[in-house]
C-alpha cells in the first residue's frame, strides 16, 4: 500500500494540526500521496477538499486510512469495500478482528494497529 497506492482517504481528518491524523496526512502528502479528508463537517484540509463520507468521494480511492477508535472503526471497512478501495489501514491502536475478517473475505488487503510513519521509518532504518 505504501508504495503502490497514491490516493489515501483519511477518515477522521480535521484541520487541527495538533491531531495525529493531520500530521500523518501531511506526511502522506510529503511522500507524494493525494489525501482525501473524510470528516462529518467535510473541511478542506492541507489544501484538499473534504467529504462527509467515503460514498461522496467522486473518484477512486486507493487506501482508506482510519483514525477512529476501535469500537467505531468497523463500519469504515464496509464503506471502503463498497467504494472499491484497494486497501484499508487502521492506525496505531485501532483493532477490529471482525472488520479485518470482512476485508479479507472481500479480498481487500488490510493493515491494523500501525502507522505509515512507523512503517516508512522501519524500512529506512
Amino acid at each position: 500500500m505504501l508504495d503502490e497506492c497514491t490516493t489515501w482517504a483519511v477518515v477522521g481528518l480535521s484541520g487541527d494540526p495538533a491531531k495525529t491524523a493531520y500530521r500523518i496526512a501531511a506526511l502522506l502528502q510529503s511522500r507524494g500521496k493525494t489525501i482525501v479528508p473524510i470528516h462529518p463537517s467535510a473541511p478542506t484540509v492541507l489544501g484538499e477538499r473534504g467529504y462527509a463520507t467515503l460514498a461522496e468521494v467522486p473518484f477512486t480511492v486507493d487506501v482508506v486510512d482510519v483514525f477512529r477508535r476501535s469500537e467505531s472503526a468497523g463500519p469504515f471497512v464496509d464503506d471502503a469495500i463498497a467504494v472499491g478501495a484497494r486497501g484499508i489501514w487502521f492506525q496505531l491502536g485501532v483493532i477490529d478482528q471482525a472488520a479485518f475478517a470482512r476485508a479479507a473475505a472481500a479480498g481487500v488487503p488490510m493493515v491494523m494497529d500501525t502507522c505509515p510513519a512507523i512503517e516508512w521509518r522501519q524500512r529506512s532504518g
